[in-house]
């Protein structure tokens, strides 16, 4: 048990223990992105209840960018206020907050945002292509807004390159056929999330984390692969990324989507297991892995054995906001999660993400 609860830093930042709360849209936000009271109340409570660190749902940079409603925003100087109570909020809690940064690309829906959806490339449906000067007022935004992070209060930003989001889709030769030198190799591919790293990095200066959430692979034809995501992975080292969360799977995947309905047996906990250990062999900075764990001892033995430095959990932390709490005190059993997606759905049809099987403390 000491290795998940030993504090650990990232570029500075230091945590009480090893696990995370995942970034998850709560459905929080007000229609025009404002942060709310319950949104910082909900992560505050899992603060104080174990996690050695929060990250944000994600935030949209732009306008264009946003994916759903009751979405978080930080495109503006008008949302600081509710930003900065949120941080303010996990402070309080005696946690460690970091504002996931986001830009849906050509999964933002028009008919939301009232704008074009953009992406690399015209080839998905009512997508436009993003022209070079557009790429580069992407890139700023993601600077801008993680300024707008730090001044917030947030202990740090990650970077959103996962999921099929804009700059997961860059990565992606199923999303990406440009032929300039956004697209091709997977150098030119990755060429988007270097620049917004560099970007975010002159923003916030070289002692302040900044982390990136990425695939092992997308789980489509002709997406992103397992070799292709440890070059990127290598290129984000050395252009000095401070930690690297991996997931999986875009909406396009079938089966494999991010978030997949279903339990696993002990031994098969951990979606990308296989991927993490390729990432261990070859890349240096901490990884974050994310995906299907829902017991102590998968977790345990997952950092033990160097497969990942910190788990990533969402659905068990909706399902038991106490759960790091009740592990660390030696109650170890399973989590109560049973991973039917039930948590989600209530977001899209009541207004916010809650556990359908237990009492949420923030229900309407």
């Amino acid at each position: 048990m000491g290795t998940l609860f030993e504090t650990t830093q990232i570029n500075g930042m230091t945590l009480a223990n090893r696990f995370v709360f995942s970034a998850t849209w709560l459905g929080l936000a007000d229609k025009e992105g404002f942060s709310s009271t319950r949104q910082a109340d909900y992560l505050a409570e899992r603060a104080r209840r174990g996690v050695g660190l929060i990250i944000t749902g994600h935030a949209y940079v732009t306008p264009e960018g946003k994916t759903g409603a009751r979405q978080t925003a930080a495109c503006d100087d008008r949302f600081l206020p509710g930003l900065k109570e949120l941080a303010g909020a996990v402070h309080d809690a005696q946690g460690k907050v970091v504002l996931q940064l986001s830009h849906a690309g050509c999964f933002a829906p028009a008919g939301l945002t009232g704008l074009d959806a953009v992406g690399p490339s015209d080839n998905a449906a009512d997508c436009r292509e993003l022209t070079s000067d557009e790429i580069r007022q992407v890139v700023t935004a993601f600077g801008q807004c993680a300024a707008r992070a730090k001044n917030a209060g947030f202990d740090g930003v990650q970077i959103h390159a996962a999921h099929g989001y804009l700059l997961s889709q860059f990565l992606s030769p199923y999303f990406n056929r440009r032929t300039d030198s956004y697209g091709g190799s997977i150098d030119n591919r990755s060429r988007i999330i270097l620049e917004t790293l560099q970007a975010v990095r002159s923003a916030v200066g070289p002692d302040y984390p900044v982390l990136i959430k990425m695939n092992s692979e997308d789980f489509v034809q002709e997406g992103l692969t397992v070799e292709e995501m440890l070059r990127v992975a290598f290129l984000l080292e050395q252009a000095g990324i401070d930690a690297i969360e991996m997931s999986g799977g875009t909406i396009a995947s079938g089966a494999l989507i991010p978030i997949r309905p279903g339990l696993l047996e002990r031994e098969n906990e951990g979606y990308y297991r296989d991927a993490a250990l390729r990432f261990k062999e070859n890349i240096g900075v901490p990884l974050l892995l994310v995906g299907g764990f829902r017991s102590f001892e998968v977790c345990e033995e997952l950092v033990e054995k160097g497969r990942a430095d910190y788990v990533s959990l969402s659905r068990p932390l909706i399902c038991e906001p106490n759960l790091v709490e009740r592990w660390q005190s030696g109650d170890t059993g399973k989590s109560a999660c049973i991973s039917c997606n039930g948590c989600l759905k209530a977001g899209f049809k009541e207004g916010s993400v809650r556990c359908v099987l237990v009492k949420e403390e923030f229900e309407s």
